[in-house]
């Protein structure tokens, strides 16, 4: 193999080894020169590493290379015989992927001092793009209207800051997240995702992950053709935690996947912040439960002060929705912010069903209210739609 070849494409072959995530790929990084190790790893021969062995949970004193012992060593093996770093390079750099290995050059500094980084980075867009204060803006993907509103709304007033939102593309919150930073046209957008950039998760998304590559940057630790598994997602979630600086959970479920990044955020003393939510919304339960021991995020200007910035020169525009009146506007205030049912309105504001009912079309016209099953939830302005 020529030595022309780079350090990238062997970071790149290491990481589609099987069996291999973040933790071991860090381990066989750091067993000496990449083009050495891959060598290694072809010959079987890195199975005497200790640091290796550690790290498979393989004895130090116990025999290297039998079969007994050593089989993820044997996969490796078998697995580099049919692969070429070089040509394996050329696939994603074809395709008009970035790709930058732990201590290159261009490999992105907010990774540099984690004490997880991702030995390869592999980008859409611009890498150039992690600069100048980020915040993470996470959440469920089975968010409420309301929280959908409200992420947008913060990702719209901090891109219009300066501020770049980073997020995981997922659907709900993360999304609604990035469609507002689009919105605003300020700071680009970052996002993090759990696959190859040419599997596109979840599909839904597509448009997005378009619209934020073209305008920031998406980025992964994973090869191209590398399909979403679920141990992926928390392996991402300490991506976004190491790329921001600021955390804001605006809706997460008691058990939610938004949590893990708030682990990962505390292990790296980045601030964490939450919106408060209703409290008998199962989608903030989560998060309503972090308000007890960070702090309190109710728009953007609470996350720029944390940022040490002053608020946003740029503020969303004027409300452009007509004002409801009468009947519309006393249904709209008996609704609030926690959705509610049909029957629930009408014992509310004690009037009939046929005028509830009108009120709520005018007020869905309008821009005011959505509809989801059944149940009917407040939008805010309707510049914030997720």
């Amino acid at each position: 193999m020529s030595h022309s070849v780079p350090d990238e494409a062997f970071a790149l072959a290491i990481a589609t080894l099987p069996e291999v995530g973040p933790a071991r790929r860090l381990v066989l990084h750091r067993a000496g020169d990449l083009r050495t190790v891959w060598s290694r790893i072809c010959d079987g021969s890195i199975g005497c590493d200790p640091q290796v062995r550690r790290a498979l949970g393989l004895g130090i004193g116990e025999p290297m290379l039998t079969e007994e012992y050593s089989p993820i060593i044997q996969s490796w093996q078998d697995h580099a015989a049919s692969l070429d770093p070089a040509a394996e390079l050329d696939r994603h750099l074809t395709a008009g992927v970035g790709v930058a290995a732990l201590g290159s050059a261009r490999y992105p500094g907010a990774f540099v001092e984690d004490p997880e980084p991702p030995t390869v980075v592999c980008w859409l867009g611009d890498i150039d793009d992690l600069v100048g204060p980020r915040v993470a803006i996470i959440g469920t993907r089975r968010c409420t209207q309301a929280g959908r509103d409200t992420a947008f709304e913060l990702g719209y007033a901090l891109s219009a800051a300066g501020v770049s939102v980073v997020s995981g593309l997922a659907l709900g919150i993360d999304a609604a997240a990035h469609r507002g930073a689009l919105a605003a046209g300020g700071a680009p957008p970052i996002a993090v995702v759990g696959s190859g950039l040419d599997v596109i998760y979840p599909p839904a998304n597509r448009a997005l992950w378009s619209q934020v590559a073209e305008a920031g940057v998406v980025l992964t630790e994973l090869p191209l053709g590398e399909p979403p598994r679920a141990w992926h997602f928390p392996n991402r979630n300490r991506m976004i935690a190491a790329l921001a600086d600021v955390v804001v959970v605006v809706e997460s479920r008691r058990r939610g996947g938004s949590l893990s990044t708030v682990a990962a955020a505390i292990r790296r003393d980045r601030d964490v912040m939450a919106v408060p939510g209703p409290v008998r919304s199962p989608a903030a339960e989560g998060s309503n439960a972090l308000l007890r021991d960070f702090g309190v995020c109710c728009d953007a200007t609470d996350v720029l002060l944390r940022l040490g910035m002053s608020p946003a020169a740029r503020r969303p525009s004027a409300e452009q929705r007509p004002l409801p009146e009468g009947n519309a506007a006393l249904i709209l205030d008996a609704l609030g912010w926690q959705p509610s049912t049909l029957e629930d309105l009408v014992a509310r504001v004690h009037l009939p069903l046929e005028v509830v009912t009108l009120a709520l079309i005018q007020l869905e016209e309008a821009g005011w209210v959505s509809e989801h099953g059944g149940w009917f939830e407040r939008r805010a302005k309707t510049e914030f739609a997720g």
